[in-house]
């Protein structure tokens, strides 16, 4: 299935984008997503945590992913 992601902060500047279509197995799960995104971006890998929201809700690593849903990668925020 193809999937679209919306990138926020220091990911944008990773993907080189704000958005991003994949193409991933039917019934991927957010920790294989996240595995698959620093496969292709190892830069991702790099930071100190980063979130899967799914339909504006953080995701849960078993969560699985359907071809609708609204997917957004979110980096650490920090701020006071």
């Amino acid at each position: 299935m193809r999937i679209k992601l919306l990138a926020f902060g220091i990911v944008k500047e990773i993907f080189s984008s704000s958005e991003l279509e994949l193409e991933v197995a039917d019934g991927i799960r957010v920790e294989e997503l996240k595995s698959r995104l620093e496969q292709l971006y190892p830069e991702l890998a790099r930071l100190k945590s980063y979130f899967i929201a799914i339909n504006e809700e953080y995701g849960q690593s078993d969560q699985v992913i359907e071809s609708d849903d609204e997917i957004a990668v979110i980096p650490p925020v920090s701020g006071g």
